[in-house]
């Protein structure tokens, strides 16, 4: 099953939201709109607003305001890769050059600037104080996230649950923002409100943590020539840490090394991890988080859009890609 399959039942509401977004990417500064146009160009599953709008679909929402604040979801998640990509210095994103490798760094943060700011301005138009309240904690939380990475970056010594914060602050806060947000403006009762944002944290750990095993889990020769960008920038993810806790002292010592330096064998880095049960292992942490994001939907009634949210919780361990 693809995303287009998946979303079915919000396509006509991924639609207006797309219109949204390319309406308030409009500015009278060229380069913003240059680079505006570019971004939303370059694509994207678009799973963030996706989870307001399944939500609050779930919960029986009327109205248009989860257009505007699936916008502000992805205006958002847009600024931190914009961001991202300028401290991680890198040049390709999805297939195609990154904003800052086309534009410059000074642009592309400028920009993710003008992103946050533009969807505060929108979080206020939404007129809802408590959507409001839970995305403005978001970015802090997310910011928290990034700077938590750069401390572990080159770390070997990174332990389990400190780079599991990291990806609950980096990745997951905005997929729980998103549903809690979609949950609020269905006046939710508390513990559906409660129940959203459970899910959306555990679906966007399992999401984050297949990531990380597809940094890893192709060919090893192919991988050796191409392996995870994370590794290249020093930063220890859960299959490398599983190899620290479990490999041999040959393994051990090559994984720490790769980490410490960015520079390895990476076709000896990706036997090592393949010859443990480092992707195995952080396939069964993904299935675990997705099962909790799928006992928290037991708050809700029985919809198209409960179904769609329980298929996310399958799309998102056992996708390739």
């Amino acid at each position: 099953m693809n995303f287009s399959e998946l979303f079915a039942p919000i396509v006509s509401d991924m639609q207006s939201v797309d219109a949204v977004i390319r309406a308030r990417l409009d500015s009278e500064v060229v380069l913003i709109r240059t680079i505006g146009d570019y971004i939303v160009g370059a694509g994207g599953k678009r799973m963030r607003p996706a989870m307001v709008l399944l939500v609050a679909g779930a919960l029986g929402y009327r109205g248009d305001n989860h257009h505007r604040l699936a916008a502000v979801v992805e205006f958002i998640h847009t600024a931190t890769l914009l961001h991202d990509d300028v401290v991680d210095e890198s040049d390709m994103r999805r297939g195609r050059e990154t904003a800052n490798a086309v534009f410059g760094n000074a642009a592309s943060v400028l920009v993710g600037d003008y992103l946050y700011s533009r969807s505060f301005e929108m979080m206020v138009e939404s007129d809802s104080m408590a959507a409001m309240a839970v995305l403005s904690a978001a970015t802090t939380i997310i910011a928290e996230g990034e700077v938590l990475q750069l401390l572990n970056v080159h770390d070997p010594d990174v332990s389990l649950d400190r780079y599991l914060q990291v990806v609950r602050y980096k990745t997951a806060k905005l997929f729980e923002a998103a549903a809690q947000v979609g949950a609020i403006i269905s006046g939710a009762s508390p513990e559906q409100e409660s129940a959203a944002a459970a899910y959306g944290r555990h679906i966007g750990t399992a999401f984050q943590l297949i990531d990380d095993v597809l940094d890893y889990s192709g060919d090893v020769q192919a991988l050796g020539k191409n392996v995870g960008d994370d590794l290249r920038e020093g930063k220890p993810t859960l299959p490398l840490i599983r190899v620290l806790e479990t490999g041999t002292p040959e393994q051990r010592a090559l994984i720490r090394g790769a980490i410490e330096t960015g520079d390895a064998d990476f076709e000896a880095v990706a036997r090592a991890i393949h010859a443990t049960d480092a992707l195995d292992y952080t396939r069964q942490a993904a299935r675990a988080e997705a099962d909790r994001a799928r006992e928290a939907l037991s708050a809700f009634p029985n919809s198209v859009y409960r179904e769609t949210l329980l298929k996310f919780c399958a799309f998102a361990v056992e996708r390739d890609r």
